[in-house]
């Protein structure tokens, strides 16, 4: 079975409150397996526009990342995430 994954770009606008997001987020992510593959560090704009943060988080399949973002727990994370930061995600199949 292929592996599902998050790919999300994150425009943080209040960086002291964003960590409220990740507390919040942290149980569907450990309900979920999720696993951390990039997380922030550098990286250079070679087309397109950028965010200030890139993620990439794997489950073990794609209808398991789309139970993670659907769940309860990720949408109350969801809201607070919005208040402090812009994001971009979507939830792919890998190859």
């Amino acid at each position: 079975m292929a592996k599902g994954y998050w790919i999300v770009r994150v425009s943080v606008k209040d960086a002291e409150r964003y960590p409220e997001y990740l507390t919040a987020a942290r149980p569907a992510f450990e309900k979920y397996g999720a696993r951390f593959v990039v997380r922030g560090g550098p990286y250079e704009v070679m087309e397109g526009q950028a965010r200030d943060r890139n993620v990439v988080i794997e489950f073990d399949s794609r209808e398991t990342a789309m139970a993670c973002y659907k769940s309860p727990e990720y949408q109350k994370a969801v809201v607070i995430r919005q208040k402090y930061a812009d994001a971009d995600l979507i939830v792919i199949e890998g190859a």
